[in-house]
């Protein structure tokens, strides 16, 4: 009987461990390149007969805060959305772009399809991921007419000729693949499902703080990865942006527990709380955009907040 030298039987055995190791590392290569593909709708999905409802449009661009974001710094005119707001987090500074009809720094260009995917989907003309700075993981919850509305309304706007500003983000957060994995984790594009138990106020006010009104963005605290504590949403939190607090708007206690709906709705419209003091910060800027609906949208959000189910959430802060 011949042995082989234990030398040789130890490099047959470390070169099938390094092949075994290449070899999950390609298979994980291809799981991660397969669940991190962006996912979008094909062009057959929008009907070609649709005819868009710009006032329509208006409402789900005015309750949707594309102006707080996009409008031009350091002018009055809301409606000039050239985009370049700084806005802060804990991954870098990202730029909010232009969004205006303008053909090259705009969306002048960009098909309906396009729109759809971006704001939907998270997905760019160039087939890359979108950053949730722009609030897609709440606008997927918007009926598709509701968003073909939008697209049409903006299409009708002051054309800004202002170039973008790149994000400032750091590695390994400029790799747009890895927002793949991120979506992974943290976004379902289902479509909004009203609960045929409630009423039709309720499910519109559902729809409206669900899906454009994107409440629970800024009103929810968030894990490490940036993705919203399931658990705790709209229980207030850090901003986002690093500002200050934001508050609890659950029916707890440390919330807006004691608010009436009819206090929540003139809230909605001045800005004053049932205590007399008025939003400030980035809820000013809220109220600017709720306070142009309908009187009818404001009870709807109102008679939708009151349900929320009481989470105390974390405790502010106390001012020194």
């Amino acid at each position: 009987m011949v042995f082989e030298p234990e030398e040789r039987l130890l490099r047959m055995r470390i070169g099938k461990i390094i092949g075994g190791l290449v070899l999950l590392g390609a298979v994980g290569v291809g799981v991660f390149w397969f669940i991190t593909a962006p996912s979008t709708i094909a062009a057959s999905t929008l009907a070609a007969d649709y005819k868009p409802n710009l006032a329509n449009g208006e409402t789900i661009f005015t309750i949707g805060g594309c102006v707080s974001c996009h409008k031009t710094p350091g002018q009055d005119d809301r409606l000039r959305l050239g985009g370049g707001l700084a806005l802060g987090s804990p991954f870098g500074t990202f730029y909010a772009p232009n969004i205006s009809p303008d053909a090259t720094n705009g969306i002048g260009a960009w098909s309906e399809l396009d729109f759809v995917n971006a704001v939907q989907h998270g997905v760019g003309r160039q087939d890359e991921h979108l950053y949730p700075a722009l609030p897609y993981t709440s606008y997927t919850h918007l009926k598709l007419e509701d968003a073909r509305d939008l697209y049409a309304y903006i299409k009708t706007l002051p054309v800004v000729d202002a170039p973008n500003k790149p994000h400032n983000v750091a590695f390994p957060f400029n790799i747009r693949r890895l927002l793949g994995g991120w979506k992974f984790l943290f976004f379902s594009d289902r479509p909004f499902t009203p609960d045929p138990s409630r009423s039709a106020e309720w499910n519109r006010g559902a729809y409206l703080v669900e899906g454009p009104g994107h409440c629970s963005e800024c009103h929810s605290p968030r894990n490490a990865l940036g993705g919203i504590e399931a658990d705790k949403r709209f229980s207030g939190g850090p901003d986002p942006e690093g500002k200050g607090w934001v508050p609890n708007i659950t029916q707890h206690a440390n919330g807006i527990g004691t608010w009436k709906e009819d206090e929540i709705v003139e809230f909605l419209k001045s800005g004053l709380t049932p205590s007399f003091d008025s939003a400030g910060g980035s809820m000013a800027e809220v109220i600017q955009n709720t306070s142009r609906l309908s009187d009818e949208d404001r009870k709807a959000i109102a008679a939708y907040l009151v349900t929320l189910p009481p989470i105390a959430g974390k405790a502010p802060p106390k001012k020194s």
